[in-house]
């Protein structure tokens, strides 16, 4: 049986919570505040909930409650307060203190035993909870120093810093290839297919981390082989029809292979997030050897990326209240974005035809 504590310094009212009580629980008793920190000290680990009274000798409820919140007790013991009063100051006070509930005088036998039930069940289950996450965030942090370990060997290992090598040399070759492109487009049509170019080189912590994820050994041969987004280019447009056009461009020179494609801008992730992802083998030319490296390119309006980049921080942010409001407002923008994207294409091309 579960041991709880009455702390109530009129004897007929501990015999009476004692009688309803004790066919569920071991009561322990005490007449003031003294007696009940002493035995909330000799019982400590062990008490399951303390029933106190608010004015007692020697020390008050609320002297109890200090102590107890100054020892983390408040923490992991339920506190319900034995009380006649109804005063809102009071009870807020109790309650900005860590108190749990009250149990009013005069006592009602089955309101008694169901507040403590539900005081002691719901912090089992709060304590419970906060042992599970200690865990867990215990894992993580042992995962965390053994990817850190992991990716300093990565980064020392010449063959991995080769790769790397040769990843970013893809990267300049397609960031060249765009570069012409709009080079070409500027001369041609007085106008640029796209505002900006960004690119990235996956870190090795990333690189370590999705391998073990997908069960993948963690090697040269296997980074080259199973993961197709270590070297990224993201290429930012005005316009919905010059993502398409220029992808269509690129894709098309015969010395880019298209390995895969998917289109988030007419097929929505859930959450709204829309691009167009491509997987391109793209040719590299090494002192010795002509080799292809993979390249994820993605391609999205000024729009998409602004929307992409709040996204990510609600993501990866570790404390947001409310998360599930602000994802459907980020449904609702990027609904909006569409929109407004494809409104403000249909102006630039009534301001084209205008001009003919």
């Amino acid at each position: 049986m579960q041991r709880i504590l009455v702390a109530e310094d009129a004897e007929l009212n501990r015999e009476l919570l004692q009688e309803i009580l004790k066919e569920t629980y071991v009561v322990e008793t005490a007449e003031n505040g003294q007696q009940a920190l002493e035995k909330l000290d000799e019982y400590r680990n062990e008490i399951a909930a303390i029933l106190l009274d608010l004015y007692m000798p020697s020390l008050d409820g609320f002297e109890v409650l200090a102590e107890m919140k100054e020892k983390g007790w408040i923490g992991r013991i339920p506190v319900l307060i034995i009380s006649s009063e109804f005063a809102v100051e009071v009870e807020n006070r109790c309650f900005e203190l860590g108190v749990s509930d009250f149990i009013h005088k005069p006592f009602e036998s089955s309101i008694v035993k169901n507040r403590v039930k539900n005081a002691i069940e719901l912090f089992s289950c709060k304590n419970a909870l906060e042992q599970k996450v200690a865990e867990q965030a215990q894992a993580l942090e042992q995962q965390y120093e053994i990817i850190q370990r992991q990716a300093e060997k990565l980064r020392e290992a010449k063959p991995f810093n080769r790769l790397m090598t040769e990843y970013s040399s893809a990267i300049m070759e397609v960031e060249t290839k765009l570069q012409v492109l709009n080079a070409e487009f500027s001369h041609e049509y007085n106008r640029n297919p796209f505002e900006s170019i960004k690119s990235r080189l996956k870190s090795p912590e990333s690189i370590f981390e999705k391998l073990e994820r997908k069960g993948f050994p963690v090697t040269v041969e296997s980074i080259e082989e199973n993961l197709t987004d270590v070297a990224g280019v993201r290429v930012i447009c005005s316009f919905p029809d010059d993502i398409y056009h220029l992808a269509d461009l690129l894709t098309g020179q015969d010395d880019i292979i298209l390995m895969r494609k998917k289109d988030y801008i007419q097929n929505p992730k859930p959450n709204g997030y829309r691009s167009l992802h491509l997987i391109l083998s793209v040719p590299i030319f090494l002192s010795n050897e002509k080799k292809y490296m993979s390249v994820e390119v993605q391609f999205r309006t000024i729009a998409m990326d602004f929307w992409a980049s709040l996204e990510h921080k609600l993501r990866y942010k570790k404390v947001v209240n409310d998360t599930g409001g602000i994802m459907e407002q980020l449904k609702l923008c990027a609904d909006s974005i569409e929109v407004l994207d494809y409104q403000m294409q249909e102006i630039r091309n009534q301001i084209d035809r205008s001009r003919i």
